[in-house]
């Protein structure tokens, strides 16, 4: 797809809150290859790839767009090699440390989603301090998906369904849509209008497969590092001119 961000510029600078949508999921895809392409170490690139997501997060927040889900760390990345994924839990610890101060101070809640019980001590504890101290705010939520999987997600929702249809506290019949929905991580909040991804890559990766059923996707050709707000307004100016129908059909103009 041939985007005005790659080139770094945005169509409209007013927006109506119409077209701004609620909920953006980003993919932050491309910060090893961006360093490859500098021939610079891997690491320059998720250090950089932090610096994208400050500028992402104050973007959001300025559009006014309500929730944002970033892709951190997904259930896959252990297979990367030791080193590299030491210096992704380094770079977590390093944003929530420095930056959540930051993000408290501009009334944005902060939740974590994906599984924690392989994580260090002291990472589960940095999450569970950064949910507490900005539970209560009510700007833009940012959701860090990290350590996450979708496809984990959703089994670990349809087990505990099944624990308690076992029990006898659901019946079979009872379980629907909106339950599975309200046994995911997600729960409480929208499913993503838009999803957004970087590096010219165009699949979801294990990132919200349930919650991304209607979602519209915005694939841009430049790498993570190089997000700005510029390239965020281009997908939003990409996404309002979708044709939303959620399985319908457009209405007809009037006679």
């Amino acid at each position: 797809m041939s985007l005005r961000a790659a080139a770094g510029e945005a169509t409209v600078t007013e927006r109506s809150p119409a077209v701004v949508p609620v909920h953006v999921g980003v993919i932050m895809d491309g910060n090893g290859r961006w360093a490859t392409s500098r021939k610079l170490p891997r690491v320059e690139g998720h250090r950089r790839g932090v610096e994208a997501l400050r500028r992402c997060v104050r973007a959001a927040r300025e559009v006014g767009i309500r929730f944002l889900t970033i892709y951190s760390f997904s259930s896959e990345n252990w297979s990367r090699p030791l080193t590299e994924v030491r210096e992704l839990m380094g770079l977590l610890k390093l944003f929530l440390r420095h930056d959540l101060a930051d993000l408290h101070a501009d009334n944005v809640r902060v939740k974590v989603i994906g599984e924690r019980d392989n994580l260090a001590p002291d990472i589960r504890q940095l999450l569970v301090d950064a949910e507490a101290l900005t539970c209560n705010n009510t700007g833009l939520t940012l959701v860090v998906a990290f350590n996450y999987g979708s496809r984990q997600e959703i089994a670990a929702a349809v087990s505990r369904i099944a624990a308690d249809v076992a029990a006898g506290r659901v019946r079979p019949q009872d379980v629907d849509v909106d339950m599975i929905s309200q046994r995911l991580e997600t729960a409480g909040i929208p499913d993503p209008d838009l999803i957004v991804r970087t590096s010219g890559e165009q699949r979801l990766s294990n990132f919200l497969l349930w919650q991304a059923a209607y979602s519209e996707f915005v694939f841009l050709p430049i790498y993570w590092p190089d997000f700005d707000k510029a390239a965020l307004l281009a997908a939003i100016d990409e996404y309002a001119r979708r044709d939303r129908r959620f399985g319908g059909v457009t209405k007809c103009p009037g006679p």
